[in-house]
């Protein structure tokens, strides 16, 4: 077959969304074997839990870039383009090697089913090998034990935290989620979780013993501290004592927004701690320059853009005609508390605009139920998605007493353009809900991550 060009291997893996999500291991085992299997030839680091997995991967990302490595991150989904899942450092894969190895994958296919998740696991796989970067940093795409990725032997396993979400792919109840989540411990293989006292903590440690790998958990082997009375939202990082040799890092600095970003940052620098026991070089400099430095776009996302488009990560001190934007992907009710704790803690404002947009297969009553009291005008709205929830049905959704606040745009550049006019220089808009949301406004807001060609 001849070689696709970007836009039709883009094509072409965009037809592979009518094949249904299929949890299980067996086909990409024997798709992976035709390929010489690209993923026994990097190391890794596997990534699970419910929320807080691209903010783990991005900070360890930055630290090890800054220490010197070449380092793979492959994470899901993307806001708007297909080549944000895969980086190397801080550069996404190129148009070009984006399509050569598309191409390799549909003609090792031969026309064999294989899903959307399934093409992009394989396609990082392949990369990743290829350009023989010195560590991948795996993002579970679901659950854990059935997932695509779970076809590695890591150097470390990481569950940031476990809660109720993919119920109709994981199940129903916390201990059942969590056993799905745990399916990516293997044996004798340290695992580090930031998983809360419930019974998803249980299920782990579980696990963990039945398959002899040593478990760390914040707060109980290693710990994060924020520092009292703070302006610069420093913290500590007490670690795990390893020959006996615990970290200890001071005064550290958090660039991501969120009081959870605490947690994330422990977990990071747990695993970068049992990194450094295999023969990875890290020193203090590095993790300060690299927490420094993390990015994870589109979530708790601040900026602000005047009537210019000039985009500014801090307030202006002539604000007059800016809009102060806030995107999130907060989409499950664990995302949502924490977006709802963030806006009442970090985020000072007059009003909150509030741009919303969800998938029909989620929890929408609850979700809403916690944001929307919070928003002084709702506009609901609709990205492009089969999945989509409609405006009017969110709408629907809310108590009689909040419909009065909300309205119904159908387009997501009419609703950014209501909520602009409707702003003041104090307000806050706040867009979330959906991912596909947020790339989507992100995308008309501030332009494509991957724009560099």
């Amino acid at each position: 077959m001849n070689p696709m060009n970007y836009q039709e291997a883009w094509s072409f893996l965009d037809l592979l969304q009518f094949h249904k999500i299929k949890l299980g291991l067996d086909s990409m085992n024997h798709f992976l074997g035709a390929l010489d299997n690209p993923q026994h030839r990097v190391p890794c680091v596997h990534i699970g839990g419910t929320n807080g997995k691209g903010s783990v991967g991005s900070t360890l990302l930055s630290i090890l870039s800054k220490a010197g490595y070449r380092v793979g991150l492959y994470t899901s989904p993307h806001l708007s383009s297909v080549r944000e899942r895969f980086r190397i450092n801080d550069e996404y894969i190129s148009q070009e090697q984006f399509a050569e190895q598309a191409s390799r994958i549909r003609d090792i296919l031969d026309g064999g089913q294989i899903t959307y998740f399934e093409f992009t696991t394989t396609l990082a796989m392949l990369w990743f090998a290829e350009q023989k970067v010195d560590l991948v940093l795996l993002e579970v795409g679901m659950g854990g034990r059935l997932d695509a990725t779970n076809v590695v032997t890591p150097l470390v396993s990481v569950i940031t935290n476990v809660s109720m979400d993919h119920e109709a792919y994981l199940g129903n109840t916390l201990r059942e989620v969590a056993g799905e989540k745990a399916g990516i411990i293997k044996p004798s293989i340290p695992l580090v979780s930031a998983a809360g006292p419930d019974e998803s903590r249980e299920v782990i440690m579980n696990t963990c013993a039945q398959v002899k790998a040593p478990l760390y958990l914040l707060g109980r082997d290693f710990h994060a501290l924020a520092a009292n009375n703070d302006e610069n939202s420093t913290w500590t990082y007490s670690g795990i004592d390893i020959d006996n040799k615990p970290w200890e890092l001071k005064e550290l600095p958090m660039a991501l927004s969120g009081n959870y970003q605490l947690d994330n940052g422990a977990v990071a620098l747990a695993v970068l701690q049992l990194l450094s026991s295999k023969n990875f070089t890290i020193k203090p400099e590095d993790i300060r320059e690299g927490l420094q430095g993390v990015s994870w776009p589109g979530r708790l996302e601040s900026f602000y853009k005047d009537e210019q488009g000039v985009i500014s990560q801090e307030k202006p001190r002539d604000n007059k005609g800016t809009r102060h934007f806030l995107l999130d992907g907060a989409h499950n009710p664990a995302g949502v508390e924490a977006l709802h704790d963030a806006l009442e803690q970090s985020f000072t404002r007059n009003r909150l605009i509030l741009v919303w947009g969800a998938m029909g297969d989620k929890n929408i009553h609850d979700t809403l139920a916690t944001i929307a009291p919070l928003a002084h005008t709702i506009i609901f709205t609709q990205p492009e998605s089969e999945r989509s929830a409609t405006p009017e049905h969110l709408r629907a959704t809310l108590a009689t007493d909040l419909q009065e606040r909300a309205i119904c745009i159908e387009s997501v550049a009419e609703a950014i353009e209501r909520a602009e006019s409707s702003a003041n220089d104090e307000d806050l808009i706040c867009i979330a809900g959906s991912l596909y949301l947020v790339g989507a406004a992100r995308s008309i807001l501030r332009g494509e991550l991957t724009d560099d060609e």
